[in-house]
């Protein structure tokens, strides 16, 4: 006889999803499977679309972080231009991709993550969110706002709105940056690096206090992946893919991104509507990897700014290198955030950033183009197929949350085997299985979201379809 729990919608994550889990006749989780509900389509209503419009058109694929699509987009259309945009325009490029890291980091952290490790796993959901964080500690979630709000703004100074700017172009970015614009953004950033550094001191110690939750969220050897410098530096923009397995051993190293599809392949199940990566000399699904903060972290040498590189080494002397838990994701964010503060300060220093000349011009001269940028979550491929007048015939998207889509289902079955009982279901159980996929902040419809708390309603049934046990979580 087996048993089935589904978690239908997961909630404090960005977009829609669930979860089943299938257990045997002792009670015990034999499979864990984590279902993206949604059908999109992007990668199909392209199609016949002038390549031009792919940056701005697959950008509306994500409300949350929009610029990353953006970047990879261009890119992949400046190959299709085969020209090398100005240096400027992708500095430029750059700091807006801070910008919305910072946002990103900043939504994940405080907002979505933080109740949990403020007030417990097993607290009660109705405090257990971000209006109970405003009430238990205002300054932790004024520091969250303000974050978010300064990764908003600088956004919108650079271009021209906060969600979906079409200032990241084919050969550069559509306008150069105002002084004085560049003078607002840089008159934050004392406050914005002090708030940084105050989340890292508070969030630290409450961290570590999780040992069970460090222990079983995520916590297995995989590979991880990420762009990296020529000095083997944390790279979002630019850079070659990397790829380390759990021991630390560089196994792929300076991989141009255009090769891409020699490193990467893509499964499906039946069972969800999001595709499968895998590292391909493994196979399938032996070639799990992870992206995104963590993996950043695991694949570098070192970030290259000092605040960054302090907390990167107390980061690895804690926790090893590299670091196997995902739970982890969490506190690397920070040190993601203040990273991209301090580059900020420095690409905004330089008056060079204020060139005007900003964008290559050119018609199409390449039939395909490959972008590759880091979001919030982890490494982003845009590939363009365009016919001889710049049309596009077919396109490829792997986003982040791809990425790490065998690793997130492996971890929902470790967590669930370390904490749900078959014989009676307990809310701070679940939120558990919730808890692991929140660490890798998946992005799975981020123009959809929900106001106030989503309603759950779990029910537990045993191999003979008799109704063992309900959970009704009401929405507020």
């Amino acid at each position: 006889m087996t048993q089935t729990i589904t978690i239908d919608p997961i909630t404090r994550i960005e977009g829609h999803a669930k979860i089943t889990l299938h257990l045997n006749d002792s009670g015990t989780v034999e499979r864990a499977l984590f279902h993206t509900t949604q059908f999109r389509g992007f990668e199909k209503f392209c199609e016949g679309r002038p390549y031009y419009e792919m940056p701005s058109l697959m950008a509306r694929s994500c409300g949350i972080c929009p610029v990353a699509h953006l970047v990879a987009g261009a890119k992949a259309c400046d190959q299709i231009l085969a020209v090398k945009i100005p240096d400027t325009a992708g500095d430029l490029r750059r700091i807006m991709n801070f910008a919305q890291i910072i946002q990103s980091h900043a939504l994940c952290m405080f907002y979505l993550s933080a109740p949990d490790f403020i007030f417990g796993f097993d607290a009660n959901p109705a405090t257990r969110n971000i209006a109970g964080l405003a009430a238990k500690n205002p300054q932790l979630a004024r520091d969250g706002i303000r974050l978010r709000q300064f990764g908003q703004q600088t956004i919108e100074l650079l271009g021209g709105k906060r969600i979906h700017p079409a200032w990241i172009v084919a050969g550069g970015v559509s306008e150069p940056l105002k002084p004085d614009h560049r003078d607002r953004i840089q008159v934050q950033l004392p406050e914005v690096k002090d708030i940084a550094m105050r989340a890292l001191a508070t969030f630290k110690p409450i961290l570590r206090k999780y040992e069970s939750e460090m222990e079983t969220f995520g916590n297995f050897p995989s590979l991880f992946m990420g762009l990296v410098d020529e000095q083997g530096n944390i790279q979002h923009y630019d850079g070659k893919l990397r790829v380390v397995d759990s021991a630390g051993n560089v196994i792929t190293q300076g991989w141009d991104p255009a090769r891409y599809q020699e490193l990467i392949a893509e499964a499906v199940e039946p069972w969800t509507f999001m595709k499968f990566p895998y590292y391909k000399p493994m196979g399938y699904p032996n070639g799990m990897y992870r992206v995104g903060p963590l993996a950043r972290l695991n694949v570098i040498a070192r970030c290259g700014t000092p605040l960054a590189d302090a907390e990167l080494d107390e980061f690895r002397s804690k926790y090893g290198y590299p670091a196997s838990s995902s739970y982890h994701n969490h506190l690397a964010r920070l040190i993601e955030v203040l990273y991209s503060i301090e580059r900020l300060e420095q690409k905004l220093s330089d008056d060079s950033i204020l060139d005007t000349h900003v964008r290559a011009g050119a018609a199409p001269n390449a039939r395909d183009g490959i972008g590759v940028a880091e979001a919030p979550r982890g490494t982003i491929i845009h590939h363009y197929h365009v016919d001889q007048d710049g049309v596009v015939e077919w396109a490829n998207m792997i986003i982040a949350t791809g990425h790490n889509n065998l690793a997130m289902n492996r971890s929902i079955l470790q967590v669930a085997r370390s904490y749900v009982n078959g014989d009676k279901l307990t809310e701070g159980m679940l939120n558990r299985v919730e808890a692991v996929i929140r660490a890798y902040d998946p992005c799975l419809s981020c123009s959809t979201h929900a106001v106030g708390q989503m309603p759950l309603h779990i029910e537990l049934y045993d191999g003979n379809s008799e109704l063992r046990d309900t959970l009704v979580r009401d929405s507020a």
